[in-house]
């Protein structure tokens, strides 16, 4: 084998990435600049999530980075006072980033590329790490979701899959605030041009609107779900819905409806917000009291940081659910705040009435919400909607509770597809301009 020595004062050559990793960095750097989030403010949602990865692995420190070309930048920093970005050096965010799946140091003391890093030989002196990629719908990652601790620990296998899950929970996030940034941008544009431009903002409302609602519902064993929203004058509203499995069996289930305050983008931004901290919430302590419990420290922590002079009111109603399905039924338990009372529609065609109570979300320092749990059995229907269905006008006439559950009196026994076709018929009735929007989701068990 040849060698060489050498001279002198005259480094040695610098390694060279192959041409394929600098077009691949190249590219991932693209989608960073993508989704205009370097250098923003706090976010309650991301905080919210680095908050939760802490929680979860019991650890002081949970945080969301963005991998720059040359630094890491700390997007939220739970437990990090100070601490806004770091060189992107060998270890931790930039060697997690180069990974497609959760990656995990127990000793970053021990570790030869991360020992060196500024928060493992610094004050802080981080030594266990985890951490789960940022990924793009098109496999860009663009940071990190990561929780640290000063003591040498292993990570467990479902701790990192729930890493992962958070992980890809702020990247919704992100892919709905870059559509709001979006939204924003256009109607703005679309003002400046006026009215030529009129049809491409509705076109761009429309689907952002549709981004704030599951596209399709999923099939929920033993169960049958129907959906429906209509928008009032605005073409972006506030209400929204959400339906999704907690666990791979589908032995849990997450429901949740809503109304947010407000129209338009800045309705969708927050509606994201609660959508996903809720997802969250869900994912980490399905208790729907701690869920509505949670965000309201979200909100609460929202209207701080966003509001001009230090605080913005803004709030929501929501009723937020876990299902349990099984073969002769479904045991639900659900709590509210400022939501409407639930209806279950009976097999032997009796209506039930339940008030769901629990202070409106946002509002009220230190508010507390109660579970309430009830079984729906074959031939049993579920109904929640929000307020603009019995805030509507039929003749020039409020519709309200009472006008509801006399519609309701001859919809016993109806499964959820049939009874919320009753519901649209109903819609369709309202007087016209709406001043709400109008949000239901039917949940029945089949006869």
């Amino acid at each position: 084998m040849e060698s060489f020595e050498v001279p002198d004062r005259v480094p040695p050559p610098a390694p060279v990435a192959p041409a394929g990793e600098e077009a691949g960095e190249a590219a991932r750097l693209a989608a960073v600049r993508r989704y205009r989030i370097l250098d923003t403010p706090p976010d309650a949602a991301l905080d919210r999530i680095a908050a939760l990865a802490a929680r979860i692995f019991g650890a002081p420190i949970g945080t969301v980075t963005i991998v720059d070309g040359d630094r890491v930048w700390f997007k939220a920093a739970h437990g990090l006072p100070g601490v806004e970005e770091v060189p992107r050096g060998p270890g931790l965010c930039a060697e997690a980033v180069s990974r497609p799946g959760p990656y995990a140091v127990a000793d970053a003391a021990q570790d030869p590329d991360a020992r060196e890093h500024p928060l493992v030989a610094g004050e802080t002196g981080v030594r266990f790490y985890a951490a789960a990629p940022i990924t793009t719908p098109d496999g860009h990652r663009l940071g990190t979701v990561n929780v640290m601790g000063t003591r040498p620990r292993e990570a467990g296998p479902q701790e990192l899959t729930v890493l992962g899950d958070l992980a890809a929970l702020a990247m919704e996030h992100l892919e709905l605030r870059s559509s709001a940034l979006r939204a924003a941008a256009l109607e703005r544009a679309v003002h400046e041009t006026a009215e030529r431009d009129r049809t491409q903002l509705t076109a761009l409302a429309d689907a952002l609107q549709r981004s704030l609602l599951p596209p399709t519902l999923p099939e929920m064993p033993h169960c049958e779900i129907a959906a429906h929203y209509q928008p009032a004058i605005e073409p972006i509203g506030g209400d929204f819905y959400d339906l999704f499995p907690l666990d791979e069996h589908g032995r849990r289930w997450g429901l949740f409806i809503g109304d947010v305050v407000g129209k338009g983008a800045q309705a969708a931004g927050r509606t994201s917000l609660v959508r996903y901290t809720l997802r969250t919430e869900a994912i980490t302590r399905p208790n729907p009291a701690r869920m509505l419990t949670g965000l309201d420290a979200a909100i609460t922590l929202d209207q701080a940081v966003y509001g001009s002079g230090g605080a913005e009111m803004w709030f929501c109603t929501a009723a937020a659910a876990i299902v349990r399905p099984g073969p002769a039924g479904a045991i639900i338990t659900i709590a509210a705040g400022g939501h409407p009372p639930l209806i279950v529609l009976r097999a032997g065609g009796g209506l039930e009435s339940r008030e769901l109570r629990g202070p409106i979300i946002g509002c009220l320092e230190g508010a507390v919400y109660d579970n309430v749990h009830l079984e729906l059995a074959a031939g049993d229907t579920l109904l929640l909607y929000t307020d603009g269905l019995i805030d509507a006008h039929r003749d020039g006439a409020r519709l309200g509770e009472d006008g509801l559950r006399a519609f309701l009196a001859g919809c016993g026994g109806l499964a959820a597809p049939a009874l919320m076709e009753r519901l649209r018929g109903l819609v369709a009735t309202f007087d016209e301009p709406a001043d709400d929007d109008i949000a239901m989701v039917a949940l029945s068990i089949p006869a």
